[in-house]
């Protein structure tokens, strides 16, 4: 390492420690100055046209309010009274598939969706999933 320092040097670095100017932040576009709170709503007791209403308005209203993540809980369907109808699989609980089915399917609501994947476990596992929403452009 070169320990010979110019006098310029010296003199920049002096006249900087002495400047009570704050320095720019180079990295302060990167901060999230607002951030958003991870919101959650929960589906338990919709029937599936009452959960996909409500789930439609729920992405656009924290779309619009400039949420990014968002936890979509549906149980895991078993309490589920599918035992009833002969025609939907004892196995799988209505709103678990349906739900984020309705939601790939749908050109609009996908336009406001990055990401899509199982919650942690924390957060309802099998029974839950996030969404993570796109940027909403500044106008």
């Amino acid at each position: 390492m070169n320990s010979n320092i110019s006098d310029k040097d010296k003199r920049d670095w002096k006249n900087f420690l002495s400047n009570n100017e704050k320095v720019h932040n180079k990295d302060e576009k990167f901060l999230d100055k607002k951030a958003s709170p991870t919101k959650s709503f929960d589906l338990h007791g919709y029937s599936l046209d009452e959960a996909n209403i409500k789930i439609s308005e729920f992405i656009k209203d924290s779309y619009e309010k400039g949420s990014k993540k968002l936890i979509i809980v549906t149980g895991k369907g078993i309490h589920s009274q599918n035992e009833k109808d002969p025609y939907i699989s004892k196995n799988l609980g209505i709103l678990k598939y349906s739900v984020p089915e309705y939601i790939k399917n749908s050109n609009e609501l996908m336009s406001l969706i990055s990401e899509i994947k199982q919650a942690n476990k924390e957060d309802g596992g099998g029974g839950a999933f996030y969404l993570y929403l796109k940027k909403k452009p500044i106008r």
